[in-house]
């Protein structure tokens, strides 16, 4: 009974497996009418790209079908589409104590819409080496913590001996900007933030590094315990600059490729990214290294950086934080770790004295905690995991592959669903470990064929893209592709069939019919006899013109006296003229706007006329329009010239305009000169001039002059008269003799 149930179990099983196996082959072609619709729409679906395979009034689905369907229809196998994924393992070394991760490159060629799995595996390692960066804060609170980690150096380093004989540490600590509101900016405050003067402290800073990476513990211990307390103003630190530059500089860190481990031990909060703007620091963080002599010293020009740009830090540079935190922000850092995958939170003893056993369990959990994952990639892919654990426990369609509590030498399985929607350059992306350093590299590259683009892959591309081959299609760049009237088919317009009887749409971009034109007596274009519609104008036979082809060919209302059409200055459209600008109908004879010939021609009239002016040497070239005759007319219609020539002279003549632009000139032989100056006229006329003036002036002087004397000459006879002197004391009845007697002369 049992053995016939078995077999019943195997019989229906193989019916299943054929029934599936024939249904793989079917292809469903629903709601299909491109190539790329007919590949996605199932496995087992190929294209005919032949160009003439479809019958007339055939839709074009019935390309799409499997191959063989497509074989007996006739379309040959180097035209038909049907491409497979293709997985390739280039490089594919075997797990072991130094290969956590296989395979280690991978080539996929895929077919768009159709997923290709590929397994991949991890095991943990024994004794993977360790390098543990611990920064510390540094504020004023954190005073006991500090004389712990001052010892820490011996016992971290012989707690991780028991997972890996390769193990370094390095310290770091930080404590806040330098500037309000964020520390005290006073010089005493500055130099010691203390509360207590008496107290020892260091000067704030934003982040130190203060030993690379290394086995010496001694080291540790030497370089820590030169360390002292610091302090600030405000209760959230500047942790998250010092985790962007412990990330960053790797080359003075000293970051090996192997586990980095980043614990982050603190008491408070953190500042993130806008909290600068309350210093006036509005400059973004730019996420790159800025130690100088292992200071961070452009932390007061740079903002905090974002949790997502740190995030981006930390994964690109393979860090995984351990946040040490006291009980009263476990709570917050707990919700930082939750955006920060393989990170973990463990809780901190005031004095941090259980510093050790927190590391110990987060690095467990970490290392036991198996997220698999692949840097960023364009829209057109889409990635997922399958993970098949070692605990039983699966997850399925996962944006990245995780598996829990991995012990050791324990193997988990994920297999990776790569998918390109549509065609894609050659590209490549990696998948790795988070926390790990092995890597797998994956390149890409689609089936679609760079050198034919279209629903029928039948165009060839030449070197555009199909957005250049789509702009051929517009009449412009606000129009819409074949005036929204036809298709675009490699970059030329194929038109619709119009609704309405007897019309026709055609053009470079369908926007022309035959039914779009002025109509005459109720007729297209006059009727057929007359003239046709060609896109939007009537072309007339020989007989008609107008723009409805409404007249006959004729001139007779047109010419002239000389039998000219319009003057030859217009053009002549049912009989009637059609001028040039300013000349008037019905002959274009009179031009009332038209400015004056005269100044225009002088120059023409000269050279002609008296071989002189500005064209004497080219006067033909310059004045082809231009017949001058000796002589002036005295017709009504001449224009009556006179205009100064290029010797100043004034010549006469009169113009009348001919048909056309021609002119005739008739003109006065004798010019009006200025006659030549009197040379001996004009000197003389200037000396006499010259010295009459000075004549005049000198007279003037003379004149003054007398005056003068006379207005003096009173004055002194008003003041002698009012003089009264005597004789003794006039001093003009004086002697001008004075006689002096020496007394000792005796008179011999």
């Amino acid at each position: 009974m049992l053995r016939d149930c078995c077999l019943q179990l195997l019989v229906v099983t193989w019916v299943l497996l054929l029934v599936m196996a024939a249904f793989a082959m079917e292809c469903p072609k629903i709601k299909v009418g491109t190539c790329k619709d007919c590949i996605q729409s199932g496995p087992g679906c190929a294209w005919c790209k032949k160009p003439n395979f479809t019958k007339a009034g055939e839709p074009d689905s019935v390309r799409c079908d499997t191959i063989e369907q497509l074989q007996q229809r006739g379309c040959p196998l180097d035209k038909i589409e049907f491409p497979v994924n293709k997985i390739t393992r280039t490089r594919d070394h075997a797990l072991s104590s130094d290969i956590q991760l296989t395979p280690q490159e991978a080539h996929l060629k895929l077919r768009i819409g159709q997923p290709a799995v590929f397994e991949v595996k991890f095991r943990r390692a024994v004794g993977y080496p360790i390098d543990l960066y611990y920064l510390m804060d540094l504020s004023y609170s954190m005073l006991d913590d500090l004389q712990k980690v001052k010892k820490l150096g011996g016992e971290l380093l012989r707690a991780l001996e028991s997972t890996t004989p390769s193990r370094r540490i390095g310290f770091g600590s930080f404590v806040d900007k330098t500037v309000l509101p964020f520390v005290n900016t006073h010089p005493k405050k500055l130099q010691n933030p203390c509360p207590n003067k008496d107290e020892q402290c260091q000067p704030p800073f934003a982040f130190k590094h203060i030993l690379s990476l290394t086995d010496d513990a001694k080291k540790f211990e030497s370089e820590v315990g030169k360390q002292f307390i610091s302090g600030n103003l405000d209760a959230p630190e500047g942790g998250l600059d010092a985790m962007m530059q412990a990330a960053v500089c790797g080359d003075l860190i000293g970051w090996r490729n192997v586990t980095r481990l980043l614990v982050f031990a603190t008491d408070d909060g953190f500042h993130f990214a806008g909290d600068g703007k309350l210093a006036g620091i509005l400059i973004p963080n730019d996420g790159k290294c800025h130690l100088e002599d292992n200071m961070y010293k452009k932390s007061n020009e740079f903002d905090y950086p974002s949790v997502g740009q740190l995030v981006q830090k930390l994964a690109e540079n393979n860090i995984q934080p351990i946040f040490a935190v006291t009980r009263r922000v476990v709570d917050v850092y707990k919700k930082l770790s939750e955006m920060i995958p393989k990170s973990a939170v463990g809780e901190l003893n005031e004095d941090s004295s259980n510093i050790i056993e927190l590391i110990q369990v987060a690095y467990n959990n970490l290392s036991s905690q198996i997220i698999l994952d692949h840097s960023p990639l364009p829209d057109v892919l889409d990635v997922k995991y399958d993970s098949i654990c070692s605990n039983g426990k699966s997850l399925s369609d996962e944006e990245r592959g995780q598996c829990d509590n991995v012990k050791i030498n324990e193997e988990v399985i994920f297999k990776v669903k790569v998918m390109a929607k549509e065609c894609i350059k050659s590209q490549s992306f990696t998948i790795r470990p988070l926390g790990f350093t092995d890597t797998l590299t994956v390149h890409l590259e689609s089936y679609c064929n760079s050198g034919y683009t279209g629903k029928n892959c039948e165009c060839e591309t030449k070197g555009k893209t199909s957005k250049e081959l789509e702009g051929s299609c517009r009449k412009d760049n606000s129009s819409v592709i074949c005036s929204g009237l036809g298709d675009c088919l490699c970059g030329q317009c194929y038109c619709h069939d119009s609704d309405v009887p007897n019309k026709e749409i055609y053009g470079p971009y369908c926007e022309c019919d035959n039914m779009n034109c002025e109509f005459h007596n109720g007729f297209l274009c006059g009727g057929k006899e007359r003239g046709s519609c060609d896109c939007g104008k009537c072309k007339c036979s020989e007989e008609y013109e107008g723009s409805a082809c409404q007249c006959k060919k004729s001139t007779e209302g047109c010419l002239n006296a000389r039998r000219n059409v319009c003057s030859l200055r217009g053009t002549c459209h049912c009989n009637q003229c059609q001028c040039w600008e300013g000349y008037q109908p019905p002959l274009c004879e009179e031009c009332p706007g038209c400015p004056s010939p005269c100044s225009k021609y002088v120059s023409c009239v000269e050279c002609k006329a008296f071989q002189s002016g500005p064209f004497e040497k080219n006067c033909s070239q310059a004045c082809p329009n231009i017949q001058v005759a000796e002589g002036l007319t005295k017709e009504k219609k001449s224009k009556h010239c006179r205009e100064k020539d290029s010797q100043n002279c004034w010549i006469t003549f009169r113009m009348i305009q001919e048909d056309g632009d021609m002119y005739s000139a008739t003109y006065d032989p004798k010019k009006e000169c200025p006659e030549p100056p009197n040379v001996a006229l004009i000197v003389g006329g200037t000396v006499a001039g010259v010295a009459l003036i000075g004549l005049v002036l000198l007279l003037i002087w003379r004149l003054l002059m007398e005056l003068f004397d006379r207005r003096e000459y009173r004055r002194f006879e008003k003041e002698k008269a009012r003089a009264k002197w005597n004789d003794a004391d006039n001093p003009l009845f004086k002697s001008a003799t004075t006689t002096i007697v020496n007394p000792r002369f005796n008179g011999q």
